[in-house]
């Protein structure tokens, strides 16, 4: 079990009981993609919420990555070119998969099926890569993984 708390730079995001934290450089789409995927798990019935955007707080549980919201900026979702929006979120959750988005011009054709990506000392998730221009990017990870819906 490890305690210590993590403050990293991402977005964290729940969709159904699956936890996605999106990861990459600043501008990369993080917020805009978790946004998207929020969006369009409402009209599927799947409950969706905001954990934490811009900075997400990760730690080791009882060999769970948990991710929370630092509380300054509960429910705050910055969309670049749109601004700060206030959503629903909920903190703390389990993460079980880093997202990354990439350009697609520069992406693998086909990355790794097992990769996998440390987020903070000693805790290290499995990757999805998704391009930061995907339509709808809930669909691709959909996809790619099992959403949990208990």
């Amino acid at each position: 079990m490890m305690d210590d708390v993590t403050n990293i730079h991402g977005t964290a995001i729940v969709v159904a009981t699956t936890g996605l934290l999106f990861l990459g450089p600043s501008g990369v789409g993080k917020s805009s993609i978790a946004f998207s995927c929020l969006a369009a798990a409402k009209p599927l019935g799947l409950f969706s919420a905001l954990v934490a955007d811009d900075r997400v707080l990760v730690s080791l549980r009882n060999g769970h990555v948990i991710a929370e919201c630092p509380p300054a900026i509960a429910g705050l979702m910055e969309v670049r070119g749109t601004g700060i929006l206030r959503i629903p979120y909920i903190s703390p959750v389990l993460i079980h998969f880093a997202v990354l988005p990439g350009d697609p011009n520069t992406a693998e054709r086909l990355p790794d099926e097992n990769e996998q990506i440390e987020v903070a000392e000693g805790i290290s998730l499995p990757v999805i890569r998704i391009s930061s221009t995907a339509i709808n990017p809930l669909a691709i990870i959909m996809a790619k993984i099992p959403i949990r819906l208990n």
